[in-house]
């Protein structure tokens, strides 16, 4: 008979990160259309202090 696998039993062997991922977004003024443009990114860190020193 086979065994039955609950969740919890499939959460025990994924080994948790110690990265945060937050989601980025960017405006841009586009000369071009005269309008603003947002791209949005997901970014992966160690901790959320160091958003302050990254350059996009």
């Amino acid at each position: 008979m086979a065994k039955k696998q609950s969740f919890s039993d499939k959460s025990k062997g994924k080994e948790k990160s110690d990265m945060v991922s937050i989601k980025c977004v960017v405006s841009t003024f586009d000369e071009d259309t005269q309008s603003w443009k947002f791209r949005e990114k997901m970014v992966r860190v160690k901790s959320a202090s160091e958003l302050a020193d990254m350059k996009f």
